[in-house]
C-alpha cells in the first residue's frame, strides 16, 4: 500500500473540507484536503505541499492524529491537525470544485462524505476542535 496524508486543517474552531472535482476519483464527495506522499518527502512535507497546492493556504502540521485503510485498500491514509498559517482559498479546479470551513456539527451533518472518514469525524474530529 502507498502512504498518503490527510490534512485536518483547523482555523477559528472550524476544519476545512474540500469537494473534489466531478472529474477525480471520488468526484463529489466532501472530505479533508489529501494526497499521496512523494518519495522520499515526509508527511509533514506532504500536509504543507498539498494544502497549498489544492487550496492555497500555509498551514503548519502539527501532529499525526489517526491512520486508516482507504476504502479501495490502496493508500495508508495519515491523518495530520494541520493549523492554518495564511492564505485565502484558492482552488486548484482540476482537483476541488468547492471548499467551506464547517463547524463539527456541520461535518457529521454532510451526505456526501467517505465511509471511511465517518468514524474520524464522529470519535476524533471533535476532541481536535476543542483543543484550539
Amino acid at each position: 500500500m502507498l502512504d498518503a496524508i490527510v490534512a485536518v486543517i483547523i482555523k477559528d474552531e472550524k476544519t476545512l473540507l474540500i469537494q473534489r472535482a466531478p472529474t477525480v476519483r471520488g468526484g463529489g464527495y466532501w472530505a479533508p484536503v489529501s494526497g499521496e506522499v512523494e518519495p522520499g518527502e515526509s508527511q509533514e512535507a506532504a500536509v504543507a505541499r498539498e494544502a497549498m497546492e489544492e487550496v492555497g493556504l500555509t498551514v503548519r502540521p502539527v501532529r499525526k492524529v489517526w491512520e486508516n485503510i482507504s476504502s479501495r485498500k490502496t493508500f495508508i491514509l495519515h491523518w495530520w491537525l494541520a493549523e492554518y498559517v495564511a492564505g485565502e482559498l484558492v482552488l486548484e479546479r482540476k482537483e476541488v470544485s468547492d471548499a467551506r470551513w464547517l463547524t463539527v456539527d456541520e461535518v457529521r451533518r454532510l451526505d456526501s462524505t467517505f465511509e471511511g472518514d465517518r468514524e474520524f469525524y464522529r470519535k476524533v474530529l471533535p476532541s481536535l476542535v476543542r483543543e484550539k
